[in-house]
């Protein structure tokens, strides 16, 4: 029968004509006017459709990459909230606004260390160093309109959870008036990151140099190296980048270590020869790694090859992994080569060597490219020193063999406060975090969320991957994972929640247990274990990227403990009326599930 033929519906008397309305109007009508539940139960139905979204209010802390992040991806799934993200810095970016450092850079490749959603083709180098990518930050933040979002030069000093209204109390001061404020949110999502809140080494005397004093990540803008007497204090991934940025033009470089660590062979070099290695060859690049114009305008102008270079070295980096298995076969080839590639740059020299080359496991410490730092230590200005520093005088260092050492500038390459311990108060239903974690082994909910702190989550917490790669894509799982979270306490009558205190403890019992197998746990110090040589692994995630990606896919919602908006109340109110936002919506496809038939 053709569709035409079909016999149309026709009116009687009996049959009055129905009223000109349409479909989707007509349903919001009637969810609006039907019936109560029975009369027998005091429990009513909550008129509205099921889906409906509370309002809520959100405070982020630090527009580094976490916060900016954060901030698209509120905008992308949520509606019917406010957020403000509070950063003490004058300008967004973390820890890329405050590191400026002689040869500063990340040894990530930079066309990895970016958002997903905003690639950069024009990337200068492969290597990027950190104004490059603090610019970068500035053009995600501006690309996105993300501004209204943010208050500059605005440092929270506390925070504090009121029970009874399901809020955070947070204490902000401006730090261009100096005047102190409260603000309140729902949620408090902490961006400030673990390297991020540096300090000075603990030795006697340091304040009394009348030298020039200076923090790696405290760099004076204009500092004057070039023909002076210069110590550098620490040999981790910062020390290993100054030293040959500066020795070139200082009058002589003392470089204090401490204990050894492995520099591997330029990761460039590493990826050319490995399955990465056939797009990479394609790649146009000069001896230092940098871009020539012609490559960047392929990038631009060829997005499929592109793509696949991204993806390429993506999958290589996401294979780092299986090195640290301290007991596999693979990692003893990676040690030995190491090894070999250290005494080759060293030219033999065998105290260098021996001062230089560790026995501990390849990944113990933080895995460091170092491209000229080895050779840098041969070099006529250099002086090694691995003796004991007694204290520091005003006119430079006493060893403990007595020696002092005369210098004009002291550079601690000494890191970060890696305690995981926040810099201001954060006081939940258990206390004070600040009090907790320093007293303790700091644990997380899959490095996100702590017992006794409702509605707070954290990015890089502990047992994050922060050692496995891109922090950029690691932030944007994180901000999906708690976006969910905040979807279901919103549309789900949930006022707040966070995960039991039994859960945290089994998953920790997991990550104690695995870490003995990784080289992580080797016998060095290391900031992964919180600046011990063998104390717990509280950094790292107890596996791969990947691992860690698959892991956040499911939000496990018997982990956790809720309270909802009417206590004792029925907990499926939520669902309200019998409709659903879906079909009440007109700019929503109501037959979605039409599309992907085979979709789980």
């Amino acid at each position: 029968m053709k569709i035409d033929s079909v016999p149309k519906p026709q009116t009687t008397p009996e049959s009055p004509k129905l009223p000109k309305i349409m479909a989707q109007p007509r349903l919001a009508q009637l969810a609006q006017h039907l019936p109560n539940a029975s009369p027998k139960s005091k429990y009513t139905i909550r008129e509205q459709p099921l889906g409906t979204t509370r309002p809520l209010r959100i405070i982020s802390i630090g527009a580094g990459a976490s916060g900016i992040n954060m901030a698209r991806t509120l905008r992308l799934h949520m509606t019917n909230y406010t957020h403000v993200v509070y950063e003490k810095n004058p300008a967004v970016g973390g820890t890329w606004f405050e590191n400026r450092y002689p040869g500063c850079k990340c040894d990530i490749p930079a066309h990895n260390y970016q958002f997903s959603w905003f690639p950069n083709p024009g990337w200068r180098s492969f290597f990027a160093d950190a104004g490059e990518i603090e610019e970068y930050l500035c053009r995600a933040c501006e690309s996105e309109k993300l501004a209204g979002d943010i208050k500059l030069e605005h440092r929270v000093v506390g925070a504090w959870w009121v029970e009874n209204k399901g809020q955070w109390r947070v204490s902000v001061e401006n730090l261009r008036s100096g005047k102190v404020f409260d603000d309140w949110c729902h949620f408090l999502l902490d961006g400030t990151g673990i390297l991020n809140n540096w300090k000075w080494p603990d030795t006697p005397g340091l304040h009394d140099f009348q030298g020039k004093l200076v923090h790696s990540a405290n760099w004076p803008e204009k500092l004057e190296y070039a023909g002076k007497r210069v110590a550098v204090i620490g040999n981790g991934s910062t020390g290993i980048q100054i030293v040959p940025a500066i020795r070139p033009v200082v009058s002589e470089l003392v470089h204090f270590v401490r204990s050894p660590t492995w520099v591997v062979p330029p990761r460039l070099q590493v990826l050319a020869n490995s399955k990465a290695g056939e797009v990479i060859t394609q790649v146009e690049m000069d001896e230092e790694g940098n871009f020539r114009p012609e490559q960047i305008e392929r990038f631009k102008a060829d997005p499929a090859f592109y793509k696949r270079f991204v993806k390429a070295v993506e999958e290589e980096v996401n294979g780092n992994f299986p090195i640290t298995m301290k007991d596999s076969d693979y990692a003893k080839a990676v040690k030995e080569g190491a090894a070999a590639f250290m005494r080759s740059e060293l030219e033999g020299d065998e105290r260098l060597c021996r001062i230089l080359i560790p026995n501990f496991p390849v990944g113990c410490r933080r895995i460091t490219p170092g491209v000229g730092y080895l050779s840098s230590l041969g070099a006529a200005n250099t002086r090694v020193v691995t003796n004991r520093i007694r204290r520091v005088v005003p006119k430079g260092i006493e060893l403990d063999t007595g020696e002092i050492i005369n210098l004009d500038i002291i550079v601690c390459a000494t890191g970060f406060d890696v305690s995981f311990c926040p810099r201001f108060p954060i006081v939940g239903r258990a206390g004070n975090l600040q009090d907790i974690w320093s007293k303790s082994i700091p644990q997380a909910y899959m490095s996100c969320a702590v017992p006794g702190l409702p509605n707070f989550f954290m990015f890089l917490g502990p047992s994050a991957p922060i050692g496995h790669g891109s922090v950029f894509t690691l932030t944007e799982h994180i901000a999906k994972y708690i976006t969910r979270i905040l979807l279901k306490c919103q549309t789900e009558g949930i006022k707040s929640l966070a995960p039991s205190s039994q859960a945290v403890s089994e998953f920790s019992e997991h990550i104690a247990t695995f870490m003995p197998r990784t080289s992580w746990a080797g016998p060095c110090r290391s900031w992964f274990k919180g600046g011990t040589e063998d104390g717990p692994v509280t950094a790292l995630h107890p596996g791969s990227r990947i691992h860690f990606f698959h892991m956040l896919e499911q939000f496990r919602g018997e982990d956790w403990e809720y309270v909802y908006e009417a206590p004792g109340a029925n907990r499926f109110a939520y669902l309200g009326n019998g409709f659903s936002t879906r079909e009440l919506d007109p700019t929503v496809d109501s037959t979605w599930y039409l599309d992907e038939p085979d979709k789980l």
